[in-house]
């Protein structure tokens, strides 16, 4: 009687671990990531990209420097908006927008841009360091820590402490001109001529 308890038991727990460990064993074998955070995590990587050589009659590649400040004691939403201020800018008026700027997020912001652009001029062969714009400027998700607020009478809440990353891309030369927005009477247009030039599939 002890011998089928026991074997009734261990049986479905020895099953349970062998799947476990064979699933365990198929993740770390896995090496194929799809998701954009494995980009961000590698974006100074993108420093070290060896291009191959060009044609003589090509023009010169411009340089891109790759630069970043993780787990900022600031909001990610609040730094979105300070970065999107000034992507498409040039180098010194992205600095001067931070500068005069009151923003929390704006001084780490301006930081940042400074040490970016002498790594552009120290490790890029950039001649010139006004000569580079922002290319791209945004902020992601960091650390939240959660901890507990105490309330009256017993109750308690849950409040976050917030950290973010801030990500910019320089690229030498003048900024590309800005496109011209589009109004709403251009959408609609858009739109009805997608649905004309759509194809009903086993139609008569």
């Amino acid at each position: 009687m002890a011998t089928s308890i026991s074997a009734y038991v261990w049986g479905p727990l020895f099953r349970i671990q062998r799947g476990l460990s064979a699933t365990s064993s198929v993740l770390s074998q896995s090496s194929i990531h799809t998701t954009a955070a494995l980009e961000r995590r590698n974006w100074e990587m993108k420093n070290r990209a060896v291009y191959p050589p060009q044609l003589p009659d090509e023009s010169r590649r411009p340089a891109e420097i790759h630069h970043c400040r993780r787990q900022i004691k600031y909001s990610m939403d609040k730094m979105w908006y300070l970065a999107k201020l000034i992507k498409g800018m040039t180098i010194d008026q992205a600095i001067a927008q931070m500068e005069f700027s009151d923003k929390k997020g704006a001084k780490v912001i301006k930081e940042v841009l400074l040490e970016a652009q002498e790594m552009a001029v120290r490790n890029h062969n950039v001649e010139y360091q006004s000569n580079l714009y922002v290319a791209d400027s945004f902020s992601n998700k960091g650390t939240y820590l959660k901890r507990i607020r105490i309330h009256g009478r017993g109750n308690f809440g849950i409040m976050d402490k917030v950290h973010c990353h801030y990500f910019v891309k320089l690229v030498e030369g003048l900024p590309p001109p800005k496109e011209e927005p589009i109004t709403g009477f251009q959408q609609a247009k858009d739109y009805v001529q997608q649905l004309r030039n759509r194809t009903i599939i086993h139609s008569l």
